[in-house]
Order: C-alpha cells, then structure tokens, then sequence
C-alpha cells in the first residue's frame, strides 16, 4: 500500500496548481483516453465486462473485457504498454498510466485514509 502512496505523491503534489484535482483527471482519462474509453470493456469500476456473445463454428462463445482494479501496477503498466489481441494501444504517458491506477484503486485510497 506504502507504493501506492509513493506513486501517487508526485500527482497529489501537482493538483494544487491546477483547478482538476487527480482523480477527477483520472476518471476522465479512464472514460476517454484517446478514443474508446475503458469501461467500454473493462466496466465503470474496472472490475470486467461482457463486450460480445457470439457463435463460432457453431460453439456459443464470449468475448469479455477482464477486470483491472486488482492488477498490481507493474502488471498494469506493462499491459498498457503491449500490444494484446482486442486492446488498443493508447501510447499513454507515465503520469497518464498512475492516473488510470489511481482511478481504479481510489476506493483503497478512502480505506487508508481513514486506516491514518
């Protein structure tokens, strides 16, 4: 959790010079970032989501958007930053990747805070 915190320090330490606060930045990052927004696939809190059902060679099959609000942030920084079959590459800066991450862990955030 004490990472998260560090992370995030450079972000909390930017938002006072600016009338956005970071996760107002990061839930508009997270809904549109360039193009389709996330929760499109992986759903309004990141936790996954049916994109389409469809038959393939007569078998029923599902094509989901996984969950991404439990993905430790090396993890999700690599997969932004990888090409992988249905996700587009958004070419997303650093600061723009820990946003995402902030959104998707903010309900941690309000749990530490009141942990203090």
């Amino acid at each position: 959790m004490i990472k998260i915190v560090l992370l995030l320090f450079p972000i909390v330490l930017l938002s006072s010079s600016t009338f956005i606060t970071p996760l107002e930045y990061a839930a508009q990052l997270y809904k549109n970032p360039r193009g389709i927004g996330c929760q499109f696939c992986h759903g309004v809190d990141g936790k996954g989501k049916l994109i389409a059902n469809y038959k393939h060679k007569h078998k029923q099959k599902s094509f989901r958007g996984p969950a991404i609000n439990q993905v430790a942030f090396g993890d999700f920084f690599k997969a932004l930053n990888k090409k992988k079959n249905g996700m587009p590459r958004y070419f997303l800066t650093q600061k723009e990747i820990e946003a995402l991450y902030l959104y998707l862990h903010q309900d941690e955030q309000e749990v530490q805070n009141y942990d203090e």
